[in-house]
């Protein structure tokens, strides 16, 4: 029997995927009110690890003032979230 068929098979993983980030809304809680909140922004305080990485915000927690987010992608939840408390959610190109 031929080793390929021996071995155990795995899932697949396209090479084309494209990896986000991951920001939760409860998370901006932490940048002023009406600040700007951009990717190298999130760079350097610490919420995403390389500063190269696309964005994708999320809709985990509750945000408490208005701030105007860019990122690469939202969800639908996320971006209702982030205008309940007066901001706005700009998607920006990657």
């Amino acid at each position: 029997m031929p080793l390929q068929r021996r071995l155990p098979k795995r899932g697949f993983r396209s090479p084309f995927r494209k990896e986000y980030a991951v920001i939760h809304v409860g998370d901006l809680n932490r940048f002023p009110r009406d600040s700007v909140v951009e990717p190298d922004l999130l760079a350097q305080s610490g919420l995403v690890r390389r500063k190269g990485d696309p964005v994708k915000l999320l809709s985990d927690g509750e945000l408490q003032h208005p701030l105007i987010v860019r990122v690469h992608q939202a969800s639908g939840a996320a971006i209702e979230k982030v205008k309940a408390a007066s901001g706005a959610v700009e998607v920006i190109g990657s």
